[in-house]
């Protein structure tokens, strides 16, 4: 992880010999590269479409893409993993979108928010509640606040990711956790339990 973290630093793309290993359809380095991205794609997905089912579904299409892309992809300009997290970002936004279109006729009733029977646990009602609040946010502040609070992504990077300037970015954050304080204020006495 150390050796991995210095690379980072270095502006060294951790994933450039093994994007060049699957292009030339190495199987070994295309699981190599699922193992190292799949859970965080997967979970950034899940966090912008709220359905682990779709979020499902974007992760298999950016893997496909990677493998697609893979002999063809060009080392320097941006890292492998920023060019993922971007593909998985505009599924997230077709979905989404294509939600906004559907006729609201066609909808059922709203799924029951309340938590389950004996659920109990303290940090299970907190991230139900977190996770509720951060999907009330607008899309490109949820969108900051996932990649970087949840995805660990620096504020270079997320940026990237979203094709805006760091500025941008952190005004995004600003707003974003900004509106979540105030979301979640009102769970606040909720949130604490009894102490």
């Amino acid at each position: 992880m150390a050796d991995r973290n210095a690379r980072h630093a270095a502006g060294e793309d951790p994933d450039t010999e093994l994007v060049r290993l699957a292009g030339e359809g190495d199987a070994h380095a295309c699981a190599a590269l699922v193992d190292r991205h799949l859970p965080r794609i997967l979970g950034m997905a899940v966090r912008m479409l709220g359905n682990r089912a779709e979020a499902e579904d974007v992760a298999q299409e950016v893997f496909l893409r990677t493998w697609r892309h893979a002999p063809d992809w060009k080392p320097g300009r941006a890292r492998f993993s920023t060019w993922m997290y971007r593909v998985a970002m505009n599924l997230c936004h077709d979905r989404l979108r294509r939600r906004r279109e559907v006729d609201l006729s066609e909808i059922g009733d709203p799924p029951d928010e309340a938590p389950s029977p004996g659920q109990g646990l303290q940090d299970a009602r907190v991230a139900e509640r977190v996770e509720r609040a951060l999907a009330q946010l607008p899309e490109r502040q949820r969108q900051a606040i996932v990649l970087c609070h949840y995805e660990e992504l620096g504020n270079i990077e997320a940026a990237a990711v979203m094709e805006i300037g760091v500025e941008a970015l952190e005004s995004l954050l600003s707003r974003g956790r900004r509106k979540l304080r105030e979301l979640l204020r009102e769970d606040a006495p909720d949130l604490i339990g009894d102490v």
